[in-house]
């Protein structure tokens, strides 16, 4: 069965509109949720490490940041 990397990727940004934490192992993925949280205009921090990328749900007063 194939999966939709965009299908993934709103499926993680649905979590973290939930206040839930997001993790991405691949670059398409993790590409395709930065797009939707700028489109979304969502307030997360995004940690991106070796092994993939973590996007947390920021507090709302502090801005979008990103690394």
């Amino acid at each position: 069965m194939i999966i939709s990397g965009r299908e993934v990727a709103r499926a993680k940004v649905e979590k973290l509109k939930n206040g839930f934490s997001a993790f991405s192992e691949t670059q398409e993925v993790t590409e395709l949720i930065e797009r939707y949280i700028k489109q979304e205009n969502l307030n997360v921090h995004i940690d991106k490490t070796t092994l993939g990328c973590w996007f947390i749900p920021a507090d709302k007063t502090n801005e979008h940041t990103s690394q």
